[in-house]
Parts: structure tokens; sequence; C-alpha cells
């Protein structure tokens, strides 16, 4: 299955803190989805746990509600 970019581009190196989350069944198995269809598009296997803090990050760095509270 081709496909152009994904909205969640390759990951960068970051450091991390360990953060527990619990998810429904069916987002657990899109984000599975997801993470394999990121490294097809991408050449990199990477899990689902992984793209979770990157997919937060670009969430909330589009969200204008919360960027408006950051900039104050």
């Amino acid at each position: 299955m081709p496909t152009s970019k994904l909205r969640l581009g390759p990951l960068p190196k970051t450091e991390t803190v360990k953060l527990t989350v619990s998810l429904t069944v069916t987002l657990k198995a899109d984000l599975e989805r997801y993470a394999a269809l990121h490294a097809q598009t991408y050449g990199e296997p990477v899990d689902a746990a992984t793209l979770i803090p990157h997919m937060l990050e670009s969430f909330m760095a589009r969200d204008r509600g919360f960027r408006k509270t950051r900039a104050k």
C-alpha cells in the first residue's frame, strides 16, 4: 500500500521520562496500525509506545487554545 507523507514525520531522538497511560483496545490497535504504516513509510521499525509522545506533542502544537495559554 504506497503512501505519501504521514502527518507524523520521521521521529527525532529525544530525552524521555516514563509515564503510564491506559488506552482503549480500539485505540491501541489503531496506534499499532499507525506504527506499522509509519515504519513502512520511513523505513525504520517503530512501536506504538514510541509514537505516542510525538503524536501528543504534534497535537498540542496545533491546539490554538493551548498555545494561547502558553503565550501568557
